[in-house]
């Protein structure tokens, strides 16, 4: 049974910080692109970030490149998710996602697992 549990979500202010986890259980992990994904009250889910399961350089999302920093680890079978300079316009549902051998796609399409989400909300 595939499982990823999403951690670190809270709330923080604006220009501040926080650090998502996501680990993962039941698959190779190793074999696995991750990516976040987010999703605002009322709005579609957006692509965030991702990271290609061969080592590959991460993609952003424009609203978040330069703030927002991917990275795993395959021996903890962990993504993280380092958000800083939050804006109140990051406020949304995260969720991470597998996709199994991929190059880290901006669409939720290709993903076969899915963590349950951590909220996010960052105060002005």
């Amino acid at each position: 049974q595939v499982q990823l549990v999403e951690s670190g979500g809270g709330l923080a202010q604006a220009g501040g910080s926080l650090r998502l986890s996501c680990t993962a259980s039941g698959l190779t992990f190793s074999m696995y692109a991750m990516g976040w994904f987010r999703q605002a009250p009322g709005k579609e889910r957006k692509f965030v970030t991702a990271i290609s399961w061969s080592g590959g350089s991460p993609s952003y999302a424009d609203s978040v490149k330069g703030r927002f920093t991917i990275s795993r680890d395959n021996t903890k079978n962990t993504v993280y998710l380092q958000m800083n300079s939050l804006k109140p316009e990051d406020t949304a549902v995260y969720y991470c996602a597998a996709d199994w051998r991929g190059s880290g796609s901006y669409f939720p399409g290709p993903y076969e697992y899915w963590g349950q989400g951590t909220q996010v909300t960052v105060s002005s």
